[in-house]
């Protein structure tokens, strides 16, 4: 094992507000020991074989995402990405001139429409799409993947019809005359992804290098992420992951949530909760409880303020939710729970009070943006972690307060309440529903404005401190996989994973931090990424 020296920098341990290092020492994969720059070479001089001068750049743990979607991601970056579009008719445009690009008959995908960013957000339907697109399969993503469009060409070729039944937990979209409109929602929106022709090995394996290679590139050296449970199922997909990371050598930390829906497979192939394979673990199993706020099926304990009609969509029943949460229990595995309304919240509570976790256990409650006050104190007795992403506070508002009612909005989006009420709280972009760079999360949790330079700032006082915001992405994520005691901080003993950084985030300005760039991302010791 290699001794390295690493000097010359400001390097915050965040073990607590301000603590700083002038000098950290690492043996192999471990933190060795941390110090004054004198003070180490003095001591261990003559074993020191590297020293990697940081030259006054910013070093701080690795900065890790707890809830993200690596392939998914991978894909954004391949594909055509409609998310930055202002408009119905740019979409179009744009995916009228990628179907040029290819033969008939050919499948069209494109990721991130998002009609609230709209001038006029009048939903692109089936028969927008067949103008523009007569002879190609073409499926376009919402930016919240929880919503998705077919042309007529991709229905007749996936054989789905107007006789087609409903489907428990989705929504299926339909014209007034009964016929498919091409809009898919939720579980509906699953099933038509099932349905699609498979993918190859070495397409899974080219998104995820890509998406791993953007990882370095951010500065992150681990994701909590969750795939198993698409695109060839379960067994492919994690020979993807160990093939890349562990035989092609493209260093990441990847912890693995297990959807429920390939958890017995897991288990039958002799995998447990926490088996490891070099830098590949499996973590909790996944659940989805609701939706989403954009498509209204995230699942609210009132009716939308601007639709009445509904108050969004249950994946599963209460009963069949808990029945979900035994089943992990049995299998010795703690939970992780998508749940964004306040009714999904009080569901996944109700399942947890039946059927907690192994002691040392922590579930995971991913998302938590709607909450009412009474669901806080609840959480409070329970031996969980929230999931949070801070990006949605900078993409949801102020739409999201016209959606579900500004009479309802106290206890949402509320960081700051729940980290003073002592709830964990990891830090996760939801990639590829968001960008995935962490110093834009960072910037969301302690500002919580628009990254367009639009100064209102939206629930000022949930804003978090750059130290509380920063740990979401350190000790946090390593206290959402059961880590905290070995990554998260610069500590005597834990992961030599590192963040370097251009900038020092404690001691610039606001406009400075949303520029600042990671030039070093180091995992377990070894530099994977440098500028």
């Amino acid at each position: 094992m290699t001794i390295t020296l690493w000097h010359s920098g400001t390097i915050y341990t965040m073990r607590e507000e301000n603590e700083k290092a002038e000098a950290v020492l690492t043996d192999g994969t471990r933190v060795f020991d941390t110090g004054d720059l004198d003070g180490l070479l003095s001591k261990y001089g003559e074993s020191i074989e590297r020293k990697i001068d940081l030259e006054g750049k910013t070093m701080l743990p690795g900065l890790v995402d707890s809830h993200m979607h690596l392939i998914g991601h991978g894909e954004k970056l391949m594909r055509l990405n409609l998310s930055g579009m202002k408009s119905r008719e740019d979409v179009l445009h744009s995916l009228e001139h990628q179907c040029s690009q290819f033969s008939d008959n050919e499948w069209i995908i494109a990721e991130g429409w998002n009609e609230n960013e709209w001038s006029s957000p009048e939903l692109i339907l089936s028969d927008d799409l067949d103008r523009i697109a007569p002879n190609h399969p073409l499926l376009i993503k919402r930016v919240c993947r929880h919503a998705l469009v077919l042309n007529s060409k991709a229905m007749e070729v996936l054989n789905l019809s107007a006789t087609m039944d409903e489907i428990t937990g989705g929504v299926i979209g339909r014209y007034e005359n009964g016929s498919l409109n091409g809009l898919f929602k939720d579980s509906a929106q699953d099933f038509v992804l099932k349905l699609l022709p498979p993918v190859s090995d070495e397409y899974l394996r080219k998104s995820m290098r890509t998406a791993i290679q953007d990882c370095h590139r951010l500065g992150l050296t681990g994701v909590h992420t969750e795939d198993l449970n698409y695109y060839s199922g379960f067994q492919p997909v994690y020979n993807t992951f160990l093939k890349v990371i562990e035989e092609e050598g493209l260093a990441l930390k990847a912890h693995l949530l297990v959807h429920h829906g390939v958890v017995d497979e897991m288990q039958e192939k002799g995998y447990k909760f926490k088996t490891t394979e070099g830098l590949v673990e499996f973590g909790p199993m996944k659940i989805f409880a609701d939706g989403s706020l954009g498509g209204r099926t995230a699942l609210l304990g009132h009716p939308y303020q601007d639709d009445p009609a509904t108050n969004g969509v249950a994946i599963h029943t209460p009963e069949k939710l808990k029945e979900l949460v035994k089943k992990a229990r049995e299998y010795q595995m703690p939970v992780a729970v998508h749940a964004i309304g306040d009714l999904a919240f009080e569901y996944l509570l109700d399942a947890i009070e039946e059927f907690p976790p192994a002691p040392g256990q922590r579930d995971r409650l991913i998302h938590a943006q709607i909450l009412r006050r009474e669901l806080i104190d609840r959480a409070k007795e329970l031996p969980v972690v929230l999931d949070i992403q801070p990006l949605f506070v900078t993409s949801d508002f102020p739409w999201v307060i016209d959606r579900v009612g500004s009479d309802h909005m106290k206890y949402n989006y509320a960081w700051k309440t729940l980290l003073d009420e002592g709830l964990a709280c990891a830090g996760g972009s939801d990639a590829p529903i968001e960008e995935l760079n962490p110093i834009l999360g960072i910037y969301a949790a302690v500002y919580r404005t628009k990254l367009n330079g639009d100064p209102a700032v939206y629930g000022e006082q949930e804003r978090l401190s750059m130290y509380e915001a920063i740990s979401l992405y350190t000790r946090g994520s390593a206290i959402a996989a059961n880590k905290e005691h070995e990554t998260g901080m610069i500590q005597r003993g834990f992961s030599a994973d590192f963040t370097v950084l251009d900038k020092d985030p404690f001691s610039i300005t606001q406009e400075a931090l949303l520029n600042t760039r990671a030039v070093m991302t180091v995992i377990n010791g070894e530099i994977v990424y440098e500028v």
